[in-house]
């Protein structure tokens, strides 16, 4: 199998009441295109800091990383998260409406680029151009969220809600792989099908996805790894069946 993104021998230590404490040491891992792979594990066991260690956002972890077969220092740190994006569990969302806050990666990429080498000003292009209200709108709707006004205020959204404009931000971003930490937390399990669905189409598009889970299992994984006490093995095939049951394997 080709992998679209590995990570190997990555640690992480932090310090807790003046003495080092390592999270995990030594993990490898790897995903292909199109993958969906859920991580599981106790609360604290370290899943968000390996996310943020794959994005290259945690600078407590240290590992090797590589990208459709180059390694992360081919990459300005820029150019990385755009194509490893994390997603946290609780996001933020910067602008006046739902709709800017959605298109920011869009205003940035448009600013950096209306800048020709020279110098001298480019021909501008505006995000609303780049990322029309009818696209936000149907992705919006997707992931469950058609009462969300485009013109919304992001502050007046809840939890839940903040949390799916955020994803429907990233996927929008097209990244190659995406680093979603829980982010059906808080969800009925309505629309966190709803939001496993569009993760789905995403991944059948190639996108590789790794998602931070405390559900049972939906069937949409094609691989699911616990990390627990510092190490990170792949569940079983039987554990999955118990699980879809209803078992308990986080």
């Amino acid at each position: 199998m080709q992998y679209v993104f590995s990570a190997s021998d990555v640690s992480c230590e932090i310090v807790v009441d003046g003495e080092r404490r390592m999270i995990f040491d030594d993990v490898s891992f790897a995903i292909a295109s199109g993958e969906i792979v859920d991580l599981i594990g106790p609360s604290g066991s370290g899943k968000s800091s390996l996310l943020t260690a794959f994005a290259k956002l945690n600078p407590r972890a240290h590992g090797d990383f590589a990208l459709q077969g180059r390694p992360a220092s081919d990459f300005t740190p820029q150019q990385w998260r755009a194509q490893v994006a994390y997603l946290p569990q609780k996001p933020v969302l910067l602008g006046d409406c739902v709709a800017d806050a959605i298109r920011l990666p869009y205003t940035l990429a448009v600013r950096q680029s209306s800048t020709q080498g020279d110098g001298r000003r480019g021909r501008k292009t505006r995000p609303a151009d780049l990322l029309p209200d009818m696209r936000i709108r149907e992705t919006l709707d997707a992931l469950g969220c058609a009462d969300i006004d485009l013109g919304r205020a992001p502050h007046d959204l809840s939890g839940g809600q903040a949390a799916r404009v955020s994803l429907a931000r990233t996927l929008l971003t097209n990244p190659t792989v995406l680093l979603a930490d829980e982010v059906d937390a808080g969800l009925d399990d309505e629309n966190a099908d709803k939001v496993a669905t569009i993760l789905e189409h995403a991944a059948m598009d190639g996108m590789a996805v790794i998602r931070i889970r405390h559900r049972p299992t939906d069937g949409r994984a094609t691989r699911i790894m616990r990390l627990a006490d510092g190490v990170l093995t792949q569940v079983k095939a039987e554990s999955r069946i118990e699980a879809a049951k209803g078992g308990d394997i986080a």
